[in-house]
């Protein structure tokens, strides 16, 4: 509530968010009016301690004084302000394990942009500064309100879970710099979810989230966010979006296009003492167990590195204006001032070269099969949300930044669903039907097993290459039937002289079998009078063409002697080579 500075006692909360340099936390989310709250109403310090601490009313101390004033007992009036279960039930003996459980009251979800974001917020002008914070804003309640997917949980073990009556009710607290040795810029907002949440009956009762159906959905949400940002900043700054490969072989990250990689490096500092430190320990756990760390191992090793790298909060003092004088003196001083200065200018230019060959056309067919193969080759078995995730990630990447149709990722993991997948085993959870994107090419259903065994390549490069090898296949299959449907001329079947009686011939289209009359002997000699004049005429204009522009010059002859066996009518072009049907 107070940043990453120290708050002395006695000190009121406002004052020290205002020392701090950091803003007063607001309250977020569709629940409040359940409370009498209004959005963007400030956090106090007692809405705070009561609500996220204790599990009661953010105005408990005036319903409980109502309650005693209307002659209730103190036990009954303060459970009239407690949502749900008290929290001295997990203390009562009767409570299984009851030494073990704490209470638990609230979730910090923090969000935040790409490092280039928090490079031109730091090192822009003022606008460029309050614009880039309002597209925080919209991007960060826009995702709160997504999540309505959270479920609410009651009876013995959560049996009973349905969908939260009113929405969430956030705290959102803003804060400007990281935890690295030198203050760097960090725009981030920490928006601590109240477990507490009104039960979809007609009693108004509160009850807790469950917590696996929230948590499930934290990367979906992610990638969410992350779109919602990177269309505000395109439509308000008119800047692109471009993926960055951090770690070759893994996921790339979307950053601003045209601002200086380097401001990357100089903003990441904690990162650099992340990786500084993780080959120490990742060393140590291949001695211990053997073997390299796998997918999950290495995501544990990078908490144990960030955590011992840690470095304590700081004790001076600084405002956001300080703060950004300080940052741009550090820039200029690392790269020059013409880096920090046109720093908006190369982005805009930067983002007319991206728009220019990049469309902003989303094919849910080529969507869909990219998809899957990511996701199937990266987990095998997998759910709904993990497709969800993935088909925001694809439009992220597609668009750069352009607006997408509303339920567009809904309506690609339909599709996903739909076309490309069967259940397996018991649950939600499914797979790749193999045979539903390679219907006929039985060798060729194999293509996506031995990217999962190869071990020896990082998961994402393997489910690139599943996609691009679906994607190929699409594109085949698209290209075949435009050609099966180009109009051909017709085939000119001659009755031979025994057959008295002309017999129809079956002309193989998807449509149906077409039934046709054989054609006559008169037939077949008016068409070769007609194609001999065509030819004729044609010479005629050949041989005015080159009158009117002189003699063209001829290629060698060939070694081979010209044969005469070509069809009336037809002239070969020099130097034009023809391919596919003509």
């Amino acid at each position: 509530m107070v940043g990453d500075g120290y708050r002395s006692a006695g000190t009121p909360l406002r004052a020290a968010q205002d020392e701090a340099g950091v803003p007063p936390g607001v309250w977020k989310g569709r629940g409040l009016a359940a409370l009498g709250l209004k959005d963007g109403d400030v956090v106090t310090e007692r809405q705070a301690e009561l609500l996220l601490g204790e599990g009661r009313h953010p105005e408990a101390d005036r319903i409980e004084r109502e309650r005693l004033e209307a002659g209730d007992d103190p036990a009954k009036a303060r459970r009239a302000t407690v949502l749900g279960r008290p929290i001295e039930h997990n203390r009562s003996p009767k409570t299984e394990k009851a030494k073990e459980r704490t209470p638990w009251l609230a979730m910090d979800l923090v969000f935040r942009a790409p490092s280039t974001a928090h490079i031109a917020w730091a090192l822009g002008d003022d606008e460029t500064r309050m614009v880039l914070e309002l597209c925080q804003d919209i991007a960060r309640d826009k995702t709160l309100a997504w999540f309505s997917v959270a479920e609410i949980r009651w009876r013995s073990g959560g049996k009973i879970r349905k969908p939260v009556r009113d929405g969430l009710i956030v705290a959102v607290f803003r804060h400007y710099e990281s935890r690295a040795a030198e203050s760097k810029p960090l725009l981030h907002d920490h928006a601590v979810v109240s477990i507490r949440a009104r039960r979809p009956d007609d009693k108004g009762t509160w009850g807790n989230l469950s917590a696996d159906s929230l948590m499930a959905h934290i990367v979906a949400a992610d990638t969410l966010y992350l779109l919602y940002f990177m269309e505000e900043v395109a439509a308000r700054l008119g800047w692109a979006w471009e993926p960055r490969e951090v770690t070759p072989g893994r996921r790339p990250v979307m950053e601003i296009a045209g601002i200086d990689q380097r401001l990357i490096g100089w903003q990441s500092t904690r990162r650099q003492q992340i990786d500084d430190a993780l080959p120490v320990l990742t060393a140590k756990y291949e001695e211990r167990q053997g073997h390299p760390p796998g997918e999950r191992a290495s995501y544990a090793l990078a908490c144990q590195a960030a955590d011992q790298t840690r470095p304590p909060k700081r004790m001076e003092l600084r405002s956001l204006t300080q703060l950004r004088e300080r940052w741009r003196d550090s820039a200029i001083r690392a790269y020059g001032a013409d880096v920090v200065d046109r720093l908006a200018e190369r982005a805009r230019a930067a983002a007319a070269a991206v728009w220019a060959r990049v469309r902003s056309v989303v094919d849910i067919a080529l969507a869909a099969v990219d998809v899957v193969a990511v996701v199937y080759v990266m987990r095998g078995a997998f759910k709904r949300h993990h497709l969800l995730a993935e088909a925001r990630r694809y439009l992220s990447y597609v668009l750069r930044g352009r607006p997408h149709q509303a339920g567009l990722d809904e309506q690609i993991v339909q599709t996903v669903v739909d076309d490309y997948t069967r259940p397996v085993g018991r649950g939600l959870k499914m797979t790749a039907d193999l045979r539903a994107l390679y219907p006929r090419d039985t060798d060729d259903q194999a293509v996506l097993r031995p990217l999962t065994r190869k071990r020896s390549a990082p998961p994402y490069e393997r489910a690139r290459l599943a996609a691009g090898a679906l994607a190929a296949r699409v594109h085949a299959a698209r290209r075949a039937e435009r050609l099966s449907s180009r109009t051909r001329p017709r085939a000119v079947a001659v009755p031979a002289a025994s057959r008295s009686h002309p017999r129809p011939f079956h002309s193989d289209r998807e449509a149906g079998r077409v039934l046709e009359q054989e054609t006559g002997v008169d037939t077949v000699e008016q068409t070769r009078r007609t194609l001999e004049a065509a030819a004729a005429k044609l010479q005629d204009g050949i041989r005015e063409r080159a009158v009117a522009h002189g003699p063209r010059p001829q290629p060698a002859p060939a070694t081979a002697p010209p044969t005469h066996s070509q069809q009336p009518g037809t002239q070969h072009t020099p130097g034009r080579t023809t391919g596919g049907v003509a």
